[in-house]
């Protein structure tokens, strides 16, 4: 039903492209479609035919945006953030130090040698070069 709708809506969006390059321009901004003899019709019946074209094309094309954005809609199931059972996040906690061999022999399932304690700092730690 849905890839109908959007068929129609194309060929809505093609038709309505036509009808407006096809209306003449009033305000002759870059001098082109000025009035040129000749036609089909007259100047004053082309620009009625023309401007009731667009009006339909245009509501038409309005009536299957609505249509497609209700299709879309119709498959989507509400979610609430509240369910799911999980519990609160944790706030991470200090990193754990790597084994001697590294992060890649800690990845490669490689025995990892104890971690040291490491010593309590006895005062704020200022950055030394070297």
């Amino acid at each position: 039903m849905q890839h109908v709708v959007i068929v129609i809506h194309l060929m809505l969006v093609l038709a309505l492209i036509g009808v407006v390059l096809l209306q003449k321009s009033e305000g002759g901004g870059l001098g082109i479609g000025g009035s040129g003899g000749g036609g089909f019709m007259s100047s004053r019946g082309t620009a009625n035919l023309l401007t009731r074209a667009t009006a339909v094309l245009a509501g038409l094309f309005f009536v299957t945006s609505l249509i497609l954005s209700i299709l879309a809609g119709l498959n989507r199931k509400p979610t609430s953030i509240l369910q799911g059972g999980q519990s609160a996040p944790t706030a991470p906690g200090p990193a754990a130090p790597l084994s001697p061999g590294g992060l890649l022999k800690d990845l490669q399932g490689a025995p990892a040698a104890p971690p040291a304690a490491p010593a309590a700092p006895s005062g704020p730690q200022v950055p030394q070069s070297k």
